[in-house]
């Protein structure tokens, strides 16, 4: 309700019973805002005019400034300005401070409308308890099938964690395991090609050993054999030193030893003119000759004829 008529025991001008008039039809035009306005651009400080301002806060849903300009209304039936604040803190659903407007009122004077909005806000405030009690436990069971799923979650992911861990553990361990085998076949490579290599330098060793044995053999009989042709040789020259010679001075002792040396041939050689000798004295003819391979040398003249 806008309180115009309070204005008129004012010692008002014209200029503010205009002012007035443009702020009541701006209210009655729903511009509520503007009202508001018209009314705070008046000079006068008086309850009536707060008490109107704080309702056309109210109508423009303003409800914060609504409450302080009905505070500010001092003079207006309290009553009636407190049954107005505790509407504007319904309409913000702060019931409790609603609740408590109302019955601050109603100390004053029972009111039919006030008690209405009491009880409302009573209703209104049980079911208020009651959805923010189903929606505290709707937000704790919310709470524990969240608490219930990270624990499933995190008992999953602990057990992704470990299958990891493990197939990691077994991925590492058949790594170390191929890495094992890999050293392993180089290290046997590497024993075997030692091995070879050693058994190689050992037969080429042998075979040097061989060769050499073999090279020692053939210049042992190759010096056997120059030894031999040299002994030959020597033997050779000794038998031609020692056969006799057609000289004077001549030993019997060098012929003796030289008649020992004698070789088979020489012998031979002996044995056939002797039996020629001894034919030739059967036939009766006189022959002087001169044996050369005798033991024995006659004695004779260097100018005797040898028959």
């Amino acid at each position: 309700m806008f309180c115009v008529s309070v204005f008129n025991d004012l010692n008002a001008g014209l200029t503010d019973f205009k002012t007035i008039e443009q702020a009541k039809q701006a209210y009655e035009n729903k511009q509520y805002s503007k009202s508001a306005a018209l009314l705070h651009s008046l000079d006068k400080e008086v309850p009536q005019k707060e008490y109107d301002i704080g309702n056309a806060y109210y109508k423009s849903k303003n409800y914060d400034a609504a409450i302080k300009s009905y505070k500010k209304a001092k003079g207006v039936d309290k009553a009636m300005r407190l049954h107005n604040i505790g509407n504007a803190y319904f309409q913000k659903k702060d019931l409790d401070s609603a609740i408590k407007s109302y019955e601050e009122a109603l100390k004053i004077r029972e009111d039919k409308d006030t008690r209405f909005n009491l009880e409302l806000a009573k209703k209104m405030k049980k079911k208020q308890q009651q959805k923010k009690k189903k929606q505290q436990k709707k937000d704790k069971q919310k709470k524990k099938d969240q608490k219930n799923q990270d624990k499933k979650k995190n008992k999953d992911q602990k057990k992704d964690d470990q299958k990891k861990k493990n197939d990691q553990q077994k991925k590492d361990k058949q790594k170390k395991k191929g890495d094992q085998k890999q050293k392993d076949q180089q290290n046997k490579e590497k024993k075997d090609q030692k091995k070879k290599g050693d058994q190689q330098k050992k037969d080429k060793k042998n075979q040097e050993k061989k060769d050499q044995k073999k090279k020692d053999g053939q210049e042992k009989d190759k010096k056997k054999e120059n030894d031999k042709k040299e002994g030959d040789k020597k033997k050779s020259d000794s038998q031609k030193e020692k056969k006799p010679q057609d000289k004077k001075g001549d030993k019997s002792s060098g012929a003796s030893k030289a008649q020992k040396k004698m070789s088979k041939e020489e012998k031979l050689k002996q044995q056939e003119l002797k039996r020629l000798l001894k034919k030739m004295k059967q036939k009766g003819t006189p022959t002087m000759m001169y044996q050369m391979n005798s033991a024995k040398k006659s004695k004779r003249n260097d100018s005797a004829n040898p028959w």
